[in-house]
Protein backbone atom coordinates (compact mmCIF):
# COMPACT_ATOMS: atom_id res chain seq x y z
CA UNK A 1 0.00 0.00 0.00
CA UNK A 2 1.22 3.72 -0.93
CA UNK A 3 2.25 5.31 2.43
CA UNK A 4 -0.83 7.75 3.28
CA UNK A 5 2.05 10.34 5.20
CA UNK A 6 3.83 10.87 1.81
CA UNK A 7 1.40 9.93 -1.06
CA UNK A 8 0.22 12.62 -3.45
CA UNK A 9 -3.47 11.20 -4.55
CA UNK A 10 -4.21 8.78 -1.58
CA UNK A 11 -7.48 6.83 -2.10
CA UNK A 12 -7.74 4.63 1.50
CA UNK A 13 -10.52 2.07 3.04
CA UNK A 14 -11.05 1.89 6.77
CA UNK A 15 -13.48 0.86 9.29
CA UNK A 16 -13.35 4.44 10.68
CA UNK A 17 -11.97 7.92 9.56
CA UNK A 18 -11.52 10.43 12.58
CA UNK A 19 -11.71 14.23 11.45
CA UNK A 20 -9.48 16.13 13.77
CA UNK A 21 -6.45 15.88 15.66
CA UNK A 22 -7.36 17.37 18.70
CA UNK A 23 -7.85 15.55 21.85
CA UNK A 24 -11.28 14.29 21.14
CA UNK A 25 -9.90 13.32 18.14
CA UNK A 26 -6.58 11.43 18.90
CA UNK A 27 -9.00 9.64 22.12
CA UNK A 28 -12.15 8.78 18.95
CA UNK A 29 -8.69 6.71 16.89
CA UNK A 30 -7.17 5.22 20.03
CA UNK A 31 -10.33 4.11 21.23
CA UNK A 32 -12.00 2.76 18.00
CA UNK A 33 -8.30 1.22 17.35
CA UNK A 34 -8.74 -0.65 20.37
CA UNK A 35 -11.90 -2.08 19.41
CA UNK A 36 -10.16 -3.76 16.51
CA UNK A 37 -11.38 -1.17 13.46
CA UNK A 38 -8.50 -0.27 11.21
CA UNK A 39 -8.59 3.72 11.87
CA UNK A 40 -7.51 6.46 9.64
CA UNK A 41 -7.14 9.77 11.54
CA UNK A 42 -7.08 13.00 9.03
CA UNK A 43 -5.94 16.51 10.84
CA UNK A 44 -5.92 20.21 9.04
CA UNK A 45 -2.79 20.58 10.59
CA UNK A 46 -0.11 18.14 12.50
CA UNK A 47 -1.80 15.76 14.74
CA UNK A 48 -0.69 16.51 18.71
CA UNK A 49 0.88 20.12 17.66
CA UNK A 50 -2.40 22.57 16.45
CA UNK A 51 -6.10 23.46 17.99
CA UNK A 52 -6.38 24.84 21.32
CA UNK A 53 -5.23 22.27 23.48
CA UNK A 54 -1.85 21.37 22.94
CA UNK A 55 -0.59 25.24 22.47
CA UNK A 56 -1.74 25.92 26.73
CA UNK A 57 -2.17 24.13 29.56
CA UNK A 58 -5.60 23.45 30.87
CA UNK A 59 -7.23 22.09 33.61
CA UNK A 60 -9.57 18.97 33.75
CA UNK A 61 -12.59 18.32 35.20
CA UNK A 62 -11.69 15.69 37.15
CA UNK A 63 -13.15 14.24 40.31
CA UNK A 64 -12.24 11.50 42.72
CA UNK A 65 -15.62 9.10 42.76
CA UNK A 66 -16.81 10.41 45.74
CA UNK A 67 -20.17 11.01 46.10
CA UNK A 68 -20.15 14.47 48.42
CA UNK A 69 -17.59 15.66 45.65
CA UNK A 70 -19.72 14.33 42.41
CA UNK A 71 -22.45 16.00 43.57
CA UNK A 72 -20.91 19.37 44.70
CA UNK A 73 -19.24 19.28 40.82
CA UNK A 74 -22.43 18.77 39.28
CA UNK A 75 -24.34 21.08 40.75
CA UNK A 76 -21.63 24.45 40.35
CA UNK A 77 -22.11 23.94 36.98
CA UNK A 78 -26.12 23.89 36.67
CA UNK A 79 -27.16 27.23 37.40
CA UNK A 80 -24.80 29.51 35.40
CA UNK A 81 -26.20 27.23 32.41
CA UNK A 82 -29.76 27.83 32.68
CA UNK A 83 -30.40 24.31 33.98
CA UNK A 84 -29.94 22.71 30.50
CA UNK A 85 -27.31 20.24 31.73
CA UNK A 86 -27.92 16.35 32.21
CA UNK A 87 -27.34 14.64 35.31
CA UNK A 88 -27.04 11.25 33.70
CA UNK A 89 -24.85 12.67 30.96
CA UNK A 90 -22.26 14.61 33.77
CA UNK A 91 -22.09 11.52 35.55
CA UNK A 92 -20.65 9.62 32.71
CA UNK A 93 -17.84 12.20 31.77
CA UNK A 94 -16.90 11.94 35.59
CA UNK A 95 -16.32 8.49 35.18
CA UNK A 96 -14.96 8.51 31.83
CA UNK A 97 -12.36 11.44 32.37
CA UNK A 98 -11.46 9.83 35.59
CA UNK A 99 -10.74 6.50 33.90
CA UNK A 100 -8.63 8.16 30.90
CA UNK A 101 -6.50 10.44 33.56
CA UNK A 102 -5.71 7.53 34.72
CA UNK A 103 -4.98 5.81 31.76
CA UNK A 104 -2.79 9.16 30.86
CA UNK A 105 -0.82 8.29 33.75
CA UNK A 106 -0.56 4.57 33.88
CA UNK A 107 -0.27 4.00 29.91
CA UNK A 108 1.24 7.00 28.25
CA UNK A 109 3.32 7.82 31.65
CA UNK A 110 2.33 11.53 32.10
CA UNK A 111 4.47 13.55 33.96
CA UNK A 112 1.88 14.87 36.60
CA UNK A 113 3.09 17.09 39.63
CA UNK A 114 3.00 15.34 42.97
CA UNK A 115 1.65 16.74 46.02
CA UNK A 116 2.47 17.08 49.56
CA UNK A 117 0.86 13.30 50.49
CA UNK A 118 3.10 11.94 47.83
CA UNK A 119 0.03 11.66 45.27
CA UNK A 120 -0.14 13.05 41.42
CA UNK A 121 -1.97 15.84 41.09
CA UNK A 122 -4.20 14.94 38.42
CA UNK A 123 -6.27 17.67 37.72
CA UNK A 124 -4.97 19.32 34.92
CA UNK A 125 -2.86 18.96 31.36
CA UNK A 126 0.02 20.85 30.14
CA UNK A 127 -1.37 20.60 26.10
CA UNK A 128 2.32 20.64 24.74
CA UNK A 129 3.30 17.31 26.52
CA UNK A 130 -0.15 15.89 26.50
CA UNK A 131 -0.70 16.07 23.31
CA UNK A 132 2.72 14.87 22.41
CA UNK A 133 1.82 11.34 24.49
CA UNK A 134 -1.30 11.21 22.12
CA UNK A 135 0.52 11.19 19.23
CA UNK A 136 2.38 8.56 20.49
CA UNK A 137 -0.11 6.59 21.54
CA UNK A 138 -2.11 6.96 18.31
CA UNK A 139 0.63 6.12 16.13
CA UNK A 140 1.08 2.61 18.24
CA UNK A 141 -2.23 1.60 18.03
CA UNK A 142 -1.94 1.32 14.12
CA UNK A 143 -3.53 4.25 13.05
CA UNK A 144 -2.80 5.78 9.78
CA UNK A 145 -2.10 9.72 10.30
CA UNK A 146 -2.62 12.20 7.57
CA UNK A 147 -0.85 15.28 8.62
CA UNK A 148 -1.90 18.88 7.25
CA UNK A 149 -5.00 17.01 5.60
CA UNK A 150 -7.84 19.07 6.31
CA UNK A 151 -11.28 17.18 5.01
CA UNK A 152 -13.46 19.35 3.17
CA UNK A 153 -16.40 17.27 2.59
CA UNK A 154 -18.48 14.03 3.52
CA UNK A 155 -18.79 11.24 1.24
CA UNK A 156 -22.66 9.36 1.69
CA UNK A 157 -24.10 5.79 0.21
CA UNK A 158 -27.06 5.20 -1.58
CA UNK A 159 -29.66 5.44 1.47
CA UNK A 160 -27.90 8.49 2.98
CA UNK A 161 -25.55 7.08 5.71
CA UNK A 162 -22.05 8.61 6.00
CA UNK A 163 -19.21 6.36 4.10
CA UNK A 164 -16.42 8.25 4.32
CA UNK A 165 -15.15 11.75 3.58
CA UNK A 166 -12.50 13.45 0.98
CA UNK A 167 -10.21 16.46 1.59
CA UNK A 168 -6.76 17.77 0.59
CA UNK A 169 -3.26 17.54 1.12
CA UNK A 170 -2.09 20.63 2.13
CA UNK A 171 2.17 20.02 2.05
CA UNK A 172 2.12 16.57 0.07
CA UNK A 173 -0.08 17.81 -2.63
CA UNK A 174 -3.40 16.88 -4.08
CA UNK A 175 -6.42 15.15 -2.68
CA UNK A 176 -7.70 12.04 -0.91
CA UNK A 177 -10.27 10.35 -0.15
CA UNK A 178 -11.19 7.64 2.89
CA UNK A 179 -14.38 5.30 2.40
CA UNK A 180 -15.03 4.30 5.89
CA UNK A 181 -17.78 2.38 8.17
CA UNK A 182 -17.91 5.15 9.93
CA UNK A 183 -16.83 8.73 10.45
CA UNK A 184 -16.04 10.80 13.52
CA UNK A 185 -15.92 14.58 13.57
CA UNK A 186 -13.89 16.11 15.98
CA UNK A 187 -12.73 18.87 14.03
CA UNK A 188 -13.71 21.28 16.92
CA UNK A 189 -15.44 24.58 17.32
CA UNK A 190 -15.67 27.93 15.78
CA UNK A 191 -13.48 30.79 16.90
CA UNK A 192 -13.89 32.71 13.74
CA UNK A 193 -9.97 33.43 13.43
CA UNK A 194 -10.01 35.70 16.03
CA UNK A 195 -6.08 35.40 16.97
CA UNK A 196 -7.30 33.23 20.16
CA UNK A 197 -4.31 31.10 20.76
CA UNK A 198 -4.42 27.76 18.87
CA UNK A 199 -7.70 28.59 16.99
CA UNK A 200 -6.77 28.66 13.73
CA UNK A 201 -7.40 25.74 12.97
CA UNK A 202 -11.07 26.35 14.44
CA UNK A 203 -13.03 27.34 11.97
CA UNK A 204 -16.39 25.27 11.99
CA UNK A 205 -15.52 23.00 9.40
CA UNK A 206 -16.89 19.59 11.00
CA UNK A 207 -20.72 21.43 11.64
CA UNK A 208 -21.04 22.20 8.06
CA UNK A 209 -20.17 19.03 6.38
CA UNK A 210 -22.68 17.47 9.58
CA UNK A 211 -25.29 19.60 8.58
CA UNK A 212 -25.17 18.93 4.38
CA UNK A 213 -25.10 15.12 5.45
CA UNK A 214 -28.30 15.98 7.31
CA UNK A 215 -27.62 16.55 11.07
CA UNK A 216 -28.85 19.12 13.77
CA UNK A 217 -27.34 21.49 15.70
CA UNK A 218 -27.95 22.62 19.59
CA UNK A 219 -27.29 24.90 21.40
CA UNK A 220 -25.76 27.73 18.81
CA UNK A 221 -27.02 30.49 20.79
CA UNK A 222 -24.70 29.85 23.47
CA UNK A 223 -21.30 30.57 21.43
CA UNK A 224 -20.54 34.06 22.34
CA UNK A 225 -17.51 33.36 24.11
CA UNK A 226 -15.15 36.09 24.55
CA UNK A 227 -11.55 34.97 26.44
CA UNK A 228 -9.47 38.43 28.07
CA UNK A 229 -6.52 38.30 26.64
CA UNK A 230 -3.42 40.84 26.76
CA UNK A 231 -3.64 43.33 24.13
CA UNK A 232 -0.22 42.71 22.84
CA UNK A 233 -0.92 38.73 22.57
CA UNK A 234 -3.41 36.32 21.50
CA UNK A 235 -2.70 34.05 25.22
CA UNK A 236 -6.42 33.91 26.83
CA UNK A 237 -6.13 32.15 30.43
CA UNK A 238 -8.96 34.11 31.76
CA UNK A 239 -9.04 32.08 35.26
CA UNK A 240 -5.86 34.13 35.89
CA UNK A 241 -7.70 37.35 35.91
CA UNK A 242 -9.97 36.69 39.05
CA UNK A 243 -7.01 37.97 41.14
CA UNK A 244 -7.01 40.68 38.93
CA UNK A 245 -8.22 44.73 39.11
CA UNK A 246 -9.25 46.64 36.05
CA UNK A 247 -8.95 50.07 34.65
CA UNK A 248 -9.90 52.71 32.69
CA UNK A 249 -7.45 54.73 30.64
CA UNK A 250 -7.21 57.62 33.19
CA UNK A 251 -6.04 55.23 36.32
CA UNK A 252 -9.52 54.63 37.92
CA UNK A 253 -10.78 51.32 38.44
CA UNK A 254 -13.66 49.97 36.46
CA UNK A 255 -16.00 49.30 38.47
CA UNK A 256 -17.97 46.09 38.12
CA UNK A 257 -15.40 44.82 35.49
CA UNK A 258 -14.47 40.77 36.26
CA UNK A 259 -13.84 37.57 34.29
CA UNK A 260 -16.13 35.70 35.60
CA UNK A 261 -18.64 38.17 36.54
CA UNK A 262 -18.42 41.56 34.71
CA UNK A 263 -17.14 40.88 31.33
CA UNK A 264 -19.93 42.92 29.95
CA UNK A 265 -18.21 45.65 31.76
CA UNK A 266 -15.27 45.38 30.04
CA UNK A 267 -16.94 45.18 26.89
CA UNK A 268 -18.88 48.04 27.01
CA UNK A 269 -15.83 50.16 28.07
CA UNK A 270 -13.45 48.51 25.31
CA UNK A 271 -16.32 50.06 23.11
CA UNK A 272 -15.39 53.97 23.63
CA UNK A 273 -11.58 53.03 25.11
CA UNK A 274 -8.81 51.19 26.37
CA UNK A 275 -9.37 49.01 29.61
CA UNK A 276 -5.88 48.35 31.53
CA UNK A 277 -5.58 45.47 33.96
CA UNK A 278 -3.25 44.56 36.68
CA UNK A 279 -3.65 41.25 38.58
CA UNK A 280 -2.90 42.67 42.00
CA UNK A 281 -4.94 40.63 44.08
CA UNK A 282 -3.06 37.29 44.05
CA UNK A 283 -0.77 36.31 47.01
CA UNK A 284 2.88 35.26 46.58
CA UNK A 285 2.36 31.78 47.08
CA UNK A 286 -0.38 32.42 44.07
CA UNK A 287 1.56 33.87 42.07
CA UNK A 288 4.65 30.96 42.28
CA UNK A 289 1.67 28.88 41.50
CA UNK A 290 0.24 30.17 38.08
CA UNK A 291 3.89 30.71 37.00
CA UNK A 292 4.15 26.83 37.28
CA UNK A 293 1.02 26.08 35.90
CA UNK A 294 0.78 28.24 32.70
CA UNK A 295 4.06 29.18 31.93
CA UNK A 296 3.30 30.68 28.20
CA UNK A 297 1.00 33.51 29.86
CA UNK A 298 3.70 34.80 31.12
CA UNK A 299 6.23 34.73 27.98
CA UNK A 300 4.78 37.32 26.38
CA UNK A 301 4.46 39.85 29.89
CA UNK A 302 8.66 38.49 30.27
CA UNK A 303 9.80 40.01 26.89
CA UNK A 304 7.91 43.14 27.31
CA UNK A 305 9.40 43.57 30.20
CA UNK A 306 6.30 43.65 32.30
CA UNK A 307 5.27 42.29 35.82
CA UNK A 308 1.42 41.72 35.29
CA UNK A 309 1.59 41.94 39.17
CA UNK A 310 2.57 45.45 39.67
CA UNK A 311 2.62 46.76 36.15
CA UNK A 312 -1.20 48.09 34.29
CA UNK A 313 -0.87 46.65 30.98
CA UNK A 314 -4.04 46.76 28.27
CA UNK A 315 -6.29 44.25 27.86
CA UNK A 316 -9.07 43.26 24.83
CA UNK A 317 -11.57 40.36 24.16
CA UNK A 318 -10.88 37.37 21.96
CA UNK A 319 -14.02 35.72 20.18
CA UNK A 320 -13.98 32.25 21.39
CA UNK A 321 -16.81 31.40 19.66
CA UNK A 322 -18.15 27.40 20.09
CA UNK A 323 -14.57 26.84 21.21
CA UNK A 324 -15.70 27.95 24.80
CA UNK A 325 -19.52 28.39 24.24
CA UNK A 326 -21.60 25.15 24.17
CA UNK A 327 -23.36 24.64 20.67
CA UNK A 328 -22.20 22.15 18.32
CA UNK A 329 -23.45 18.98 16.44
CA UNK A 330 -26.24 17.36 18.20
CA UNK A 331 -25.60 14.12 19.91
CA UNK A 332 -28.72 11.72 19.70
CA UNK A 333 -26.91 8.64 21.19
CA UNK A 334 -24.70 7.73 24.00
CA UNK A 335 -22.08 6.77 21.68
CA UNK A 336 -22.09 10.22 20.52
CA UNK A 337 -24.10 9.06 17.29
CA UNK A 338 -25.90 12.05 15.60
CA UNK A 339 -29.34 11.42 13.67
CA UNK A 340 -27.03 10.71 10.23
CA UNK A 341 -26.61 6.88 10.29
CA UNK A 342 -22.53 6.27 10.50
CA UNK A 343 -21.65 10.23 11.63
CA UNK A 344 -20.25 10.32 15.03
CA UNK A 345 -19.16 13.71 16.59
CA UNK A 346 -16.72 14.25 19.34
CA UNK A 347 -14.95 17.16 21.34
CA UNK A 348 -15.88 20.77 20.78
CA UNK A 349 -17.32 20.04 17.23
CA UNK A 350 -20.39 18.37 19.42
CA UNK A 351 -22.37 20.32 22.00
CA UNK A 352 -21.20 20.60 24.96
CA UNK A 353 -25.10 21.38 26.41
CA UNK A 354 -25.60 17.60 27.98
CA UNK A 355 -22.81 18.77 30.51
CA UNK A 356 -22.44 22.53 30.42
CA UNK A 357 -25.69 23.69 29.88
CA UNK A 358 -25.96 27.33 28.23
CA UNK A 359 -22.78 28.16 29.88
CA UNK A 360 -19.10 27.61 28.72
CA UNK A 361 -17.05 24.70 30.94
CA UNK A 362 -13.81 26.60 30.18
CA UNK A 363 -10.86 24.73 29.73
CA UNK A 364 -11.56 22.15 32.38
CA UNK A 365 -14.94 20.75 31.83
CA UNK A 366 -14.47 20.74 27.88
CA UNK A 367 -11.10 18.88 28.38
CA UNK A 368 -13.68 16.18 30.11
CA UNK A 369 -15.93 16.12 27.41
CA UNK A 370 -13.27 15.95 24.66
CA UNK A 371 -11.47 12.67 26.20
CA UNK A 372 -14.71 11.12 27.19
CA UNK A 373 -16.58 12.05 24.35
CA UNK A 374 -13.75 10.82 21.90
CA UNK A 375 -13.77 7.91 23.53
CA UNK A 376 -17.49 7.30 22.95
CA UNK A 377 -17.60 8.40 19.48
CA UNK A 378 -14.22 5.97 18.68
CA UNK A 379 -16.05 2.93 20.17
CA UNK A 380 -19.81 3.79 18.75
CA UNK A 381 -17.60 4.07 15.01
CA UNK A 382 -15.52 0.90 15.01
CA UNK A 383 -19.31 -0.61 16.84
CA UNK A 384 -20.65 0.39 13.38
CA UNK A 385 -18.67 -0.46 10.89
CA UNK A 386 -18.15 -4.02 12.50
CA UNK A 387 -21.57 -4.22 12.06
CA UNK A 388 -22.14 -2.94 8.55
CA UNK A 389 -19.51 -5.98 7.53
CA UNK A 390 -16.51 -6.14 5.31
CA UNK A 391 -18.29 -4.88 2.62
CA UNK A 392 -19.05 -1.21 4.09
CA UNK A 393 -15.46 0.44 2.71
CA UNK A 394 -16.25 -0.48 -0.75
CA UNK A 395 -20.01 0.93 -0.92
CA UNK A 396 -20.69 3.31 -3.92
CA UNK A 397 -20.50 7.05 -2.44
CA UNK A 398 -21.10 10.49 -3.68
CA UNK A 399 -19.76 13.28 -2.32
CA UNK A 400 -21.76 16.00 -0.01
CA UNK A 401 -19.93 18.90 -0.05
CA UNK A 402 -21.38 22.27 -1.40
CA UNK A 403 -20.58 25.48 -0.25
CA UNK A 404 -17.08 26.51 -0.95
CA UNK A 405 -16.72 24.17 -2.88
CA UNK A 406 -19.03 23.28 -5.68
CA UNK A 407 -20.48 27.12 -6.28
CA UNK A 408 -23.93 27.14 -7.79
CA UNK A 409 -22.56 29.76 -10.31
CA UNK A 410 -19.34 30.95 -11.60
CA UNK A 411 -16.54 31.22 -9.09
CA UNK A 412 -15.52 34.68 -8.53
CA UNK A 413 -15.29 35.24 -5.02
CA UNK A 414 -11.84 35.08 -2.72
CA UNK A 415 -12.47 33.32 0.44
CA UNK A 416 -10.53 36.22 1.83
CA UNK A 417 -13.98 38.27 1.42
CA UNK A 418 -16.26 35.81 2.66
CA UNK A 419 -13.73 35.47 5.62
CA UNK A 420 -13.84 39.55 5.96
CA UNK A 421 -17.81 39.23 5.74
CA UNK A 422 -18.19 37.06 8.68
CA UNK A 423 -16.28 38.23 10.86
CA UNK A 424 -17.40 41.94 10.64
CA UNK A 425 -20.48 40.63 11.49
CA UNK A 426 -19.44 38.15 14.57
CA UNK A 427 -16.53 39.87 16.03
CA UNK A 428 -17.96 43.46 17.09
CA UNK A 429 -19.06 43.29 21.17
CA UNK A 430 -22.08 45.49 20.35
CA UNK A 431 -23.24 42.29 17.85
CA UNK A 432 -22.24 38.90 19.62
CA UNK A 433 -21.25 39.36 22.96
CA UNK A 434 -23.82 42.40 23.78
CA UNK A 435 -26.72 41.02 21.82
CA UNK A 436 -29.75 43.06 21.53
CA UNK A 437 -32.64 41.54 18.94
CA UNK A 438 -32.15 45.42 17.03
CA UNK A 439 -28.21 44.55 16.17
CA UNK A 440 -28.72 40.51 15.79
CA UNK A 441 -31.44 40.68 12.73
CA UNK A 442 -29.57 43.23 10.26
CA UNK A 443 -26.50 41.34 11.15
CA UNK A 444 -28.51 38.10 10.37
CA UNK A 445 -29.38 39.63 7.14
CA UNK A 446 -25.73 40.58 6.42
CA UNK A 447 -24.56 37.22 6.72
CA UNK A 448 -27.50 35.70 4.52
CA UNK A 449 -26.18 37.41 1.89
CA UNK A 450 -22.67 36.72 2.68
CA UNK A 451 -24.15 32.98 2.22
CA UNK A 452 -26.11 33.41 -0.86
CA UNK A 453 -22.93 34.95 -2.43
CA UNK A 454 -20.73 32.34 -1.83
CA UNK A 455 -23.50 29.69 -2.62
CA UNK A 456 -22.77 30.88 -5.99
CA UNK A 457 -19.18 31.78 -6.67
CA UNK A 458 -16.94 30.61 -3.82
CA UNK A 459 -14.50 27.64 -4.56
CA UNK A 460 -10.67 27.09 -5.03
CA UNK A 461 -7.99 24.75 -5.82
CA UNK A 462 -5.47 23.41 -3.55
CA UNK A 463 -4.89 25.73 -0.48
CA UNK A 464 -7.72 27.82 -1.06
CA UNK A 465 -9.80 24.87 -1.71
CA UNK A 466 -9.30 24.40 1.67
CA UNK A 467 -9.54 27.97 2.97
CA UNK A 468 -12.82 28.52 1.03
CA UNK A 469 -14.53 25.52 2.54
CA UNK A 470 -13.43 27.12 5.82
CA UNK A 471 -15.11 30.46 5.14
CA UNK A 472 -18.14 28.68 3.95
CA UNK A 473 -17.74 27.11 7.14
CA UNK A 474 -17.93 29.96 9.19
CA UNK A 475 -20.68 32.07 7.42
CA UNK A 476 -22.88 29.01 8.27
CA UNK A 477 -21.78 28.91 12.16
CA UNK A 478 -22.43 32.81 12.59
CA UNK A 479 -26.07 32.49 10.49
CA UNK A 480 -26.95 29.00 12.71
CA UNK A 481 -25.85 31.40 15.68
CA UNK A 482 -27.84 34.35 14.82
CA UNK A 483 -31.08 32.40 13.98
CA UNK A 484 -30.75 30.25 17.43
CA UNK A 485 -30.20 34.14 19.48
CA UNK A 486 -33.06 35.55 17.44
CA UNK A 487 -35.46 32.73 18.44
CA UNK A 488 -34.22 32.22 21.50
CA UNK A 489 -36.36 35.37 23.39
CA UNK A 490 -34.94 35.85 26.97
CA UNK A 491 -31.07 35.63 28.67
CA UNK A 492 -30.24 32.10 30.14
CA UNK A 493 -26.62 30.98 30.48
CA UNK A 494 -23.89 33.11 28.32
CA UNK A 495 -27.48 33.87 25.99
CA UNK A 496 -27.68 37.57 26.95
CA UNK A 497 -30.20 39.31 25.46
CA UNK A 498 -30.01 43.36 26.75
CA UNK A 499 -33.82 43.22 25.14
CA UNK A 500 -34.72 40.31 27.06
CA UNK A 501 -32.71 40.44 29.86
CA UNK A 502 -35.10 37.90 32.15
CA UNK A 503 -34.89 33.78 31.70
CA UNK A 504 -38.26 32.49 30.33
CA UNK A 505 -39.32 29.78 32.25
CA UNK A 506 -41.47 28.82 29.04
CA UNK A 507 -37.85 28.32 27.04
CA UNK A 508 -36.10 25.71 29.73
CA UNK A 509 -35.27 23.55 26.69
CA UNK A 510 -32.74 23.02 24.05
CA UNK A 511 -32.44 24.52 21.14
CA UNK A 512 -32.13 22.87 17.85
CA UNK A 513 -31.10 24.39 14.65
CA UNK A 514 -30.32 23.37 11.33
CA UNK A 515 -30.27 24.09 7.26
CA UNK A 516 -28.14 25.64 4.81
CA UNK A 517 -29.83 27.86 2.70
CA UNK A 518 -33.09 27.96 5.13
CA UNK A 519 -32.34 27.85 8.35
CA UNK A 520 -34.76 27.03 11.13
CA UNK A 521 -35.22 26.69 14.87
CA UNK A 522 -37.38 24.15 16.97
CA UNK A 523 -37.41 23.11 20.85
CA UNK A 524 -36.06 19.70 21.42
CA UNK A 525 -38.42 17.82 22.20
CA UNK A 526 -36.09 14.11 23.47
CA UNK A 527 -32.95 14.44 25.15
CA UNK A 528 -29.95 12.10 24.09
CA UNK A 529 -30.48 8.70 26.06
CA UNK A 530 -27.74 7.14 28.17
CA UNK A 531 -26.43 3.62 29.03
CA UNK A 532 -28.45 2.40 31.52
Amino acid sequence: MTDPSTATGTDLTADVLVAGGGPAGAWAAVKAAEAGANVVLADKGYLGTSGATAAAGTGVWYVEPDPAAREAAMASREGLGGHLADRAWMARVLDQTYANMNELAEISKYPFPVGPDGRQIRRGLQGPEYMRRMRVRVRRAGVRVLDHSPVTELLADGSGAVAGAAGRRLRAGGEFRVRAGAVVLATGGCAFLSRALGCDVNTGDGALFAAEAGAELSGMEFSNAYAIAPAFTSVTKTAFYSFATFYRADGTVLEGAGSQKGRSVIARTLLDEPVLCRIDRATPDERAAMRLAQPNFFLPFDRQGIDPFHDLFPVTLLAEGTVRGTGGIRITGPDCSTSVPGLYAAGDAATRELICGGFTGGGSHNAAWAMSSGTWAGQGAARHAAALGGGAARRRTRPLGAAGIRPAGRPALDHREVTAAVRAEVLPYDKNYLRHGDRLAPALAALDDTWRALRDGLAGAGVDGARARSAAAMAAHARWMYRAALARTETRGMHKREDRPGADPAQHFRLVTGGLDEIWTRPETAVAAVAP
